[in-house]
């Protein structure tokens, strides 16, 4: 075991993530490289011959968690089907629910929501996968999650909720309006202030957004 992985496997314990240092098995990492490199066939032969679909590589990643990286659909589809963990995060503290929310892979999003993922499983920043998919735009994404049960006011380690990360990190274009409006009707505070006291009305007045300013306060915001 060389430094860089020994300090990887590390920092999983400390995270309490339940994690073998590296595949147990050659076909434990060949499956892992399938995933990698959207070899469809090769994952399911290698499934048939017994290879560990929670198996994990120096990074963390479950074969799963390769192939979401990359957004390889049907990879993914039949590692799902197989059993692969949705919450499994890796030494990112990224999870296939996760990473796929944040990128916008709607199509492997909607498979991890059909597993019944754990949405208190959180990113690095502490924050759900509803938070970036709204910081980044992702409206379709935003709508898959915004039909289950995941926590709408979360607040993540920099004191930001999906609302406030639509605001404060977006172009207050027409993405980032519908979703300051599909967040608003699915009940997010239009109150909830960041860290510094700062509401949303305050941040999207200061950035000149009119239209977002005007759902707000339709939405009962204030200052």
């Amino acid at each position: 075991m060389n430094v860089m992985h020994a300090m990887i496997c590390a920092t999983l314990v400390v995270l309490g993530m339940a994690v073998t240092a590296s595949p147990a098995s050659d076909k434990d990492g060949l499956l892992i490289a399938a995933a990698e490199r959207n070899d469809v066939e090769s994952v399911k032969r290698l499934l048939r011959d017994g290879a560990g679909v929670q198996a994990r590589d120096a990074q963390g990643r479950t074969a799963l968690m390769a192939a979401t990286y990359l957004n390889h659909v049907e990879v993914a589809r039949v590692l799902i089907e197989a059993g692969s963990d949705v919450n499994a995060q890796d030494a990112m503290q990224n999870s296939p629910l996760l990473l796929a929310g944040a990128s916008g892979y709607l199509d492997i999003l909607r498979m991890t929501l059909a597993a019944r993922p754990d949405f208190t499983v959180y990113n690095r920043f502490g924050g759900t996968a509803l938070i970036p998919a709204c910081e980044r735009g992702h409206v379709e994404v935003v709508k898959a999650l915004l039909t289950t049960s995941i926590d709408v006011n979360h607040v993540n380690r920099l004191g930001w909720t999906a609302l406030l990360e639509a605001i404060l990190l977006s172009d207050g274009g027409t993405a980032h309006q519908e979703i300051v409006r599909l967040l608003l009707t699915a009940g997010a505070n239009p109150n909830l202030a960041d860290h510094n006291g700062v509401t949303p009305l305050r941040h999207a007045r200061q950035k000149g957004y009119r239209v977002i300013t005007d759902l707000l306060v339709a939405a009962g915001a204030h200052e």
